[in-house]
């Protein structure tokens, strides 16, 4: 039996229900812990699933926030340093990923036990223990006048991640980093790759890369 939720039946829906359900209307997306300092030199940790592909020349990413009409540590710390760091969440340390989004009054790296680290003079920390590690600068910010949701891009300025899990042709296989995708605010998966596929073109089957 299919369910129908109206614009109206969304809009006067139990507020909990009406996030829960918007949040994971969009189904698997990737996790990243963001790290950033601020000018105190007090580090900060925020797990991010909104965070998606701009363009690959210049490389960029984007990062959506929620509106600034509260103290929001990672979006100042960004604002004021222009600095910040994005790591991939492996089901090794998803649980303290998650416990990063409680309302710390100190570090969450020492809040959680995760181990911050510093690489290539690039004040921003990086969580040690993750498997890709990628360092970016300020390139924009831009307010979404339709809900004051503000979004930050990214400008790529270093990538860390395990040898194995690239190929030649430069393509990231996530399985092989162990990388945990959410569902929602608070359901974490685990990937198993179904086939990478040829470029689709007309008149041509498709087929599976092989690597």
């Amino acid at each position: 039996m299919i369910k129908h939720f109206s614009i109206d039946d969304i809009s006067s829906a139990d507020k909990d229900f009406r996030r829960d359900l918007i949040n994971s209307l969009t189904g698997y997306k990737s996790l990243h812990l963001m790290g950033t300092i601020n000018k105190d030199g007090m580090s900060n940790l925020a797990p991010f699933s909104q965070v998606f592909h701009v363009g690959a020349n210049p490389p960029l990413l984007g990062i959506l926030f929620r509106p600034h009409t509260v103290e929001r540590h990672t979006l100042e710390n960004i604002l004021e340093s222009r600095f910040f760091t994005l790591n991939h969440v492996t089901s090794d340390f998803y649980k303290q990923a998650h416990q990063c989004s409680a309302r710390w009054q100190q570090s969450e790296f020492e809040a959680t036990g995760l181990e911050e680290i510093y690489l290539d003079a690039f004040i921003a920390p990086y969580v040690k223990i993750s498997p890709l590690k990628i360092g970016c600068i300020l390139a924009d910010k831009i307010e979404l006048s339709i809900n004051d949701t503000i979004l930050i891009i990214g400008g790529i300025q270093h990538v860390y991640l395990e040898e194995t899990a690239v190929n030649p042709s430069g393509f990231v296989n996530m399985e092989k980093l162990g990388t945990v995708a959410v569902t929602g605010l608070d359901e974490y998966h685990t990937a198993r790759r179904l086939a990478r596929l040829s470029y689709a073109k007309p008149g041509q089957p498709v087929r599976e890369i092989k690597e």
